[in-house]
């Protein structure tokens, strides 16, 4: 049995792979606060059914690209992941919208959760190998 039909593997490699897209795109809205008419962008995170199996149809791709159209240039990746809408920000005068306080809890949150979801991954991973005799 290969390790890609192991559904809790799967999930959380998809949980890895929102985090470290995540990551990118927490990184971009850093990046782009001081940029006049810059919203900052968040990803869905993904939903998973009861078996472990991803439920948020992560088989689209979507472009993460902010709404005014300027960013560091060549700074876009496609996603498996939507784009999150939460509109809860203030503006400055320039018509920026980061805060880099929040950006920057968001950025220690989702690297705190990376880290323990690549700790389970792991882990699972040991085990697995240990019922088979090879650890």
């Amino acid at each position: 049995m290969p390790l890609n039909d192991i559904t809790s593997l799967a999930a959380l490699r998809t949980r890895m792979q929102w985090h470290h897209e995540r990551q990118r795109v927490l990184a971009e809205n850093v990046a782009n606060s001081d940029t006049p008419n810059f919203r900052p962008h968040d990803l869905v995170e993904p939903r998973f059914d009861a078996q472990g199996g991803n439920a948020s149809g992560g088989a689209t791709l979507a472009m993460i690209r902010p709404t005014s159209g300027q960013s560091i240039a060549g700074f876009e990746a496609f996603s498996h992941f939507g784009q999150n809408g939460n509109g809860g920000f203030q503006t400055r005068p320039a018509g920026n919208a980061v805060s880099l306080e929040d950006q920057m809890l968001q950025v220690s949150a989702n690297q705190i959760d990376y880290a323990a979801a690549t700790s389970l991954y792991s882990r699972s991973l040991r085990l697995l190998k240990m019922a088979v005799g090879k650890a």
